[in-house]
């Protein structure tokens, strides 16, 4: 007897392993990725940012709270950021244990591009009580600088 597929089976094209009915002798790998479908993969997950600017700098701020700064790769060009991590579970529960459960763990990343061009040697990166600030000083293409000229 076939049940009728709920809304969020149709929705997202979930099967139930118990209705899964397999019609030619599949191999290990076809069966595995027909039940995993698109998550075969960890999924990353992608950090909430807010990002502002003032007239010298972009500013970018974000939550990396229960993540050590050496765990942060942030990779810098001149107009673009990409932050990556990954936030490590305490493994002493099982999920029986749980009684509700919000908070992301695993690996994440953002790639946030810049309206500006930026001076990458000079930006920096603090994190602070889970906090991570990245401060990117503009390059001014209008500011003028006088060369001196030099004889031989």
């Amino acid at each position: 007897m076939h049940n009728k597929r709920s809304f969020f089976e149709r929705l997202t094209g979930a099967v139930r392993l118990e209705d899964e009915q397999i019609t030619e002798e599949p191999t290990p790998s076809s069966q595995t990725s027909s039940r995993l479908g698109a998550f075969e993969e960890e999924e990353e997950g992608q950090l909430t940012v807010d990002v502002y600017q003032t007239p010298s700098e972009i500013v970018i701020k974000t939550m990396v709270a229960g993540v050590k700064p050496e765990d942060l790769d942030v990779t810098i060009t001149r107009d673009s950021v990409t932050i990556r991590g990954k936030r490590e579970e305490d493994r002493t529960l099982v999920g029986d244990d749980y009684i509700h459960r919000e908070l992301y763990w695993g690996s994440f990343s953002r790639v946030i591009p810049l309206p500006e061009e930026i001076d990458v040697e000079e930006s920096e990166a603090v994190e602070k009580y889970g906090l991570l600030i990245l401060r990117l000083p503009k390059i001014d293409k209008h500011r003028l600088t006088k060369l001196k000229v030099k004889g031989q």
